[in-house]
């Protein structure tokens, strides 16, 4: 017979899609690179040498979802890194142009398909505000654990 509690003897790894970071109440009123920190594992990845000795997870969604008002000129990108750089988007420049009010969300493309952030390179992702408008977001994070 089935533990009516498996789940919780189960850790991310054991799942797919899962919520690897998460931000609540993201303010898109200012300009700016690592607006916020988006935890990963809520920073758990291992920290290794190197990359091959250092957790990662897979970034497989993202969502920006529960608007607190119309900020469908709202633009941001989503990086593994906090100075800004481009060439580390998870997530490239984009309009939030279906977050049109409470209730509503968009999930947004992954730069290149899936994207693998090692521990060894970065701890958390990054939310950069490139056009900004008065309200709030929330954004999930989904993917596989590739190791803690």
């Amino acid at each position: 017979m089935a533990n009516p509690d498996s789940v919780s003897q189960k850790y991310a790894d054991s799942f797919g899609n899962y919520a690897i970071a998460a931000a609540t109440g993201v303010s898109l009123a200012t300009t700016g690179n690592a607006v916020v920190a988006l935890p990963i594992l809520q920073g758990g990845l291992t920290v290794g040498n190197a990359v091959v000795s250092s957790g990662a997870v897979i970034v497989r969604r993202v969502t920006i979802q529960n608007p607190s008002a119309n900020v469908t000129t709202g633009n941001i990108a989503i990086l593994s890194s906090n100075d800004g750089n481009v060439s580390n988007a998870v997530v490239a420049n984009v309009t939030l142009t279906s977050l049109t009010g409470t209730g509503t969300f968009q999930d947004v493309a992954i730069n290149g398909g899936n994207v693998i952030v090692s521990g060894y390179n970065s701890q958390a992702l990054y939310v950069k505000v490139n056009a900004n408008v008065t309200g709030t977001v929330d954004i999930r994070v989904y993917g596989d654990t590739v190791n803690f």
